[in-house]
């Protein structure tokens, strides 16, 4: 018995005449349909991306060897707030809510989000205020007094962006980039709640959805508790630095460590919000590419939940060196190696479900199966981090750099590549070419690794972090000239994945509409999908609900 109509698979065909550039452009800026939103999230976020790699290598060019002047100090602290802002804002987010945006509704069997409008403003304050962020470098001192870009960190600890330490307009860019990203950000996780527990389609109930659309509600709702903090320290912020309070003024009876709890009770879950949803990805490219279902899918969900509810109680681990009491330190000591466990669960999970499976290494699955070792080797740094005596040693040491990048880079972003080239025959209806895409493969791993492995050995030898020169024979030489030259490498993997994406969204091999034999809805529509997504709103009687299509003599829903 057959859960799916066949006539899900086809749509009227697309019409083959010319449409005005314009008209094209008025319809994308116009658009409220969740999947152009999406990939204009995700288009958004690799301009980001781009912008913030070029910075990055600007400061490696200037670490590479001691004394060098290629970049002035108060030029490398400008790059070095912009380009960590870049990453966590508006590289991060976007791709997160870019995935959410196309997939969830497909893979829900909806038609769109819930607030189709209210979709639509959460992007445009995401872009808004991104842009409104860099427009900080339009300004001088003569003219606007801004000076140019922020440069007080990602992190903006206080007492630094009081108007003492940071004068001109610079860090209200910095300010007001972020409180209108972050209600875009507001706006798309409140959507994305909504419609997952809205709006599924008939036969899905929370054991059936797919763990993609699992991980992604937590993820959303947790979105909706941290940024909520660092919204009202930003609202502080702005009240000391044009209205006369002293939230975080030392001197007046404020205090400047209520900023880094206001900040990390934000940062530290954040790392989760971008985490998650490249747990959501490998649960969704791994069991296709090892043709095998999930294993151990409740107890997956389980440690989802786990980690989001972790998550609020562990960012203290960033202030271990302020002067708390031990107690504090023991407790939230504890809480960051706690949250190893149903990050542990889900590494064996994964490597359950490849455990016998006929795996195929196309692209996808090769950027998921660098990521569970990359990713093992950040966890396994995270819990020495979480060790109180270790951390007072390491902290603000380029090993917390190396550890950070192994998280964000090794965890998230190549698991953004595994979904770019998982689900590009969807959106495009093209595929993405293998070749290339090795290349981009070979050489990002690579450099990633020649980066950020050597990166430890100056961290443990004593070198800070966010230093823009260093006197030669500390031991620091040799290593910070690896680092750089990893940078390049990674810098050809880069080149040769936009070589890909512009060549095959030109004349790539057409895709058809489930090129990689999948189970989840989104391939049971055409490619790319109708505005509508479905001619039907489709029905489910299990978790993989194409399966059951594919194969009506062994349904899945008979082994659940």
């Amino acid at each position: 018995m057959a859960v799916l109509d066949r006539s899900l698979e086809s749509s009227p065909a697309e019409s083959s005449a010319r449409v005005p550039v314009g008209s094209i452009l008025h319809d994308w800026v116009v658009t409220a349909d969740h999947k152009k939103l999406g990939l204009m999230y995700i288009a958004s976020g690799l301009v980001f991306f781009l912008v913030a790699g070029v910075m990055a290598s600007m400061m490696r060019i200037q670490l590479a060897l001691p004394q060098n002047d290629f970049l002035g100090p108060n030029t490398f602290n400008r790059l070095m707030t912009m380009h960590g802002t870049t990453m966590v804002f508006f590289v991060g987010m976007p791709m997160f809510f870019g995935f959410a945006n196309y997939v969830v509704p497909l893979q829900i069997g909806a038609r769109d989000l819930a607030f189709p409008r209210l979709n639509a403003f959460g992007f445009w304050m995401f872009l808004f205020g991104g842009v409104l962020l860099y427009f900080s470098a339009l300004g001088s001192e003569g003219l606007y007094g801004a000076g140019s870009t922020p440069d007080v960190g990602w992190f903006a600890y206080a007492p630094l962006t009081s108007r003492t330490f940071s004068r001109g307009n610079a860090t209200d860019y910095w300010i007001l980039g972020i409180l209108l990203s972050s209600v875009g950000s507001t706006a798309t996780a409140i959507n994305l709640v909504t419609t997952v527990a809205t709006m599924r389609c008939p036969g899905m109930t929370l054991g059936r959805m797919p763990l993609f659309v699992w991980i992604l509600w937590v993820d959303a709702i947790l979105v909706l508790f941290v940024l909520s903090p660092l919204t009202a320290a930003q609202v502080m912020l702005l009240f000391d630095r044009f209205l006369g309070a002293h939230f975080f003024d030392t001197q007046a009876g404020g205090s400047a460590v209520l900023w880094q709890h206001f900040f990390w009770f934000f940062g530290h879950p954040e790392v989760y919000v971008l985490i998650l949803p490249a747990f959501a990805i490998a649960s969704e490219v791994i069991p296709v590419f090892s043709r095998k279902p999930l294993f151990g899918y409740p107890i997956m969900v389980a440690a989802t939940i786990c980690i989001g509810m972790i998550s609020m109680s562990v960012w203290v681990h960033h202030m271990f060196v302020v002067g708390l009491e031990p107690g504090a330190n023991t407790f939230f000591a504890a809480s960051t190696m706690a949250i190893a466990v149903p990050t542990g669960i889900k590494i064996f999970n994964w490597l359950g479900t490849m455990w016998g499976g006929r795996i195929r290494f196309r692209v996808p699955m090769l950027w998921c199966t660098a990521f569970l070792l990359e990713f093992v080797l950040a966890g396994l740094t995270g819990v020495i981090l979480a060790t109180v005596p270790i951390d007072w040693q390491l902290s603000d040491s380029y090993f917390v750099v190396a550890h950070f990048h192994f998280v964000l880079i090794g965890g998230l972003l190549f698991n953004i590549f595994a979904a770019i080239y998982y689900w590009f025959p969807k959106a495009t209806g093209r595929m993405l070419d293998e070749g290339l895409g090795r290349k981009h493969f070979f050489w990002f791993v690579l450099g990633f690794n020649l980066t950020f492995l050597p990166m430890h050995v100056p961290g443990l030898l004593g070198m800070p972090r966010r230093i823009y020169t260093y006197m030669p024979g500390r031991g620091w030489d040799a290593w910070n000239l690896v680092v750089t030259i990893g940078v390049a490498v990674q810098a050809i993997g880069i080149l040769y994945f936009l070589w890909n994406v512009i060549s095959s969204l030109r004349d790539g091999e057409p895709a058809g509409d489930d090129p990689w034999d999948g189970w989840t809805l989104e391939w049971a529509t055409t490619s790319p999908p109708p505005e509508y997504n479905f001619e039907e709103i489709p029905t489910v009687r299990s978790r993989r609900p194409l399966w059951d299509l594919k194969h009506p003599e062994d349904p899945d829903w008979r082994w659940e």
